[in-house]
């Protein structure tokens, strides 16, 4: 795999996370804002800054995403879905204050161990 390869399905699952996170931010926000004042979630979603980049983002990583399936393996691109998982555990815990337990870390360190095992497979 290829220098450029790589940092392409790194860019692809660092901006999926990036995305979600906003997405999660934008929708907590438009729940309280409807729970507090009345009206849709779904119409507060659609005026909050942080949903419609978010989506944004999301949508430029599915065609980060896309590029990515055709110049590296699916065996070797998907695997680093893992990382995104990761990303968004520590992101959920550290930006938006999330509770997480031990179990969460130590399952997550699990995806890392197991993404380090596909990867050292690959060098073969």
């Amino acid at each position: 795999m290829t220098l450029p390869s790589v940092l392409l399905l790194l860019f692809a699952v660092f901006s999926s996370a990036g995305g979600q996170i906003m997405l999660k931010h934008g929708m907590k926000g438009a729940a309280a804002a409807a729970g507090r004042d009345g009206g849709s979630v779904a119409l507060r979603a659609a005026g909050s800054p942080w949903v419609v980049f978010g989506l944004l983002v999301f949508a430029v990583s599915a065609l980060a995403w896309m590029t990515t399936l055709a110049k590296v393996p699916l065996s070797v691109a998907y695997p680093f879905n893992a990382l995104g998982y990761l990303l968004i555990v520590l992101a959920g815990a550290t930006v938006l204050h999330e509770r997480t337990s031990l179990w969460t870390w130590g399952g997550s360190l699990l995806v890392v161990v197991g993404l380090i095992t596909v990867m050292a497979g690959q060098q073969r």
